[in-house]
């Protein structure tokens, strides 16, 4: 895959961690995870002003994690779970390949055979571990 591809292929994952990385945005994402919620809703719950929520909003909006309902003159907010679904898939190849690290560098340093737990010490128990 070229570069500028690749990169291309990781935007949206990208924005959704920079997106991620306000403190306030990931309130905001809380607020709304399960309820949607007026704009104003979601500013009288920070001591910010409502443009600057506003300006919040439109970045989670863009990163693809909130989606926007107009009602009359109300916007209404709602968390998308499938805009988070790229970066929880991210998190977790993350953590997969974090614990398959520890398992090999634990096989690796032979406190662990692989296959053969528990045979390490001929099956017996250390004194005083039951």
């Amino acid at each position: 895959m070229p570069q500028g591809a690749a990169a291309a292929a990781g935007e949206p994952l990208d924005e959704a961690m920079r997106a991620l990385v306000e403190p306030r945005r990931r309130a905001i994402l809380r607020l709304v995870a399960n309820q949607e919620l007026a704009a104003g809703e979601i500013a009288a719950a920070f001591e910010v002003t409502r443009t600057g929520v506003s300006q919040h909003l439109t970045v989670l909006k863009n990163a693809g994690l909130l989606s926007e309902r107009r009602d009359g003159t109300r916007r209404l907010y709602r968390a998308r779970p499938e805009g988070l679904a790229e970066l929880r898939q991210f998190l977790d190849q993350m953590w997969v390949s974090s614990l398959e690290v520890a398992r090999r560098l634990v096989e690796a340093d032979g406190a662990v055979p692989s296959g053969d737990r528990g045979a390490e010490d001929g099956g017996r128990r250390a004194p005083g571990a039951d």
